[in-house]
């Protein structure tokens, strides 16, 4: 899940706020934000499955914790925001006026969606090291530090750096893809390009 919906949908987001990728065509910078974002969904699909299947046969409840409710509406949410998307860019199934109103709300819904998975991941984190190290054949308490906590400390720390900087390179002007063909840069994929 950490994969899918932070690393992957982290990285998707920044694909426009390269500036090698300022350069030339922008539809295969559109194809691999698509593409890095459909990789996040399939990923996080297949943990919800197994997440299913584990609670299932270990007889233990869905959906009850806060880490669950998290998750759970951060990939619906996110399934939502990436149909809307290639509804709204990629397939040539919305007006121009519609693209350019749609883009902010696309990309503030786009991180709020990625706050809500590295919230996700957090509480998940938390909550396997909470339910793990209280078995009685684990090696020792949370509170005593053991070496599989200081890890998954380390990640939900690394987690946390990792989505900051995605959202403060997000929220740079200086870092934004400058629109300098309006025609290309509202191109949707499927869409013949203007003789101009």
């Amino acid at each position: 899940m950490v994969t899918g919906l932070v690393v992957l949908y982290g990285n998707a987001a920044l694909v426009y706020r390269l500036p090698f990728s300022w350069v030339g065509q922008k539809l295969p910078w559109k194809l691999l934000h698509a593409g890095l974002t459909l990789a996040a969904f399939i990923l996080s699909v297949i943990g919800l499955v197994a997440v299913f299947a584990f609670h299932n046969k270990q007889q233990i409840p869905n959906l009850y914790s806060l880490h669950s409710w998290l998750g759970f509406t951060a990939v619906l949410l996110f399934s939502l925001q990436w149909i809307a998307g290639l509804c709204t860019f990629l397939l040539p199934l919305m007006p121009v006026w519609f693209r350019s109103a749609y883009k902010p709300i696309h990309i503030c819904f786009g991180s709020a969606v990625f706050v809500l998975s590295l919230a996700s991941a957090i509480a998940g984190i938390t909550e396997k090291l909470m339910f793990s190290l209280k078995l009685s054949n684990s090696t020792a308490e949370y509170s005593s530090l053991p070496p599989e906590a200081l890890f998954a400390n380390s990640l939900g720390l690394l987690i946390g750096v990792f989505g900051l900087l995605v959202l403060w390179m997000l929220s740079r002007p200086s870092w934004q893809r400058p629109d300098r063909r309006v025609s290309e840069a509202r191109q949707p994929l499927l869409e013949e390009e203007d003789g101009g």
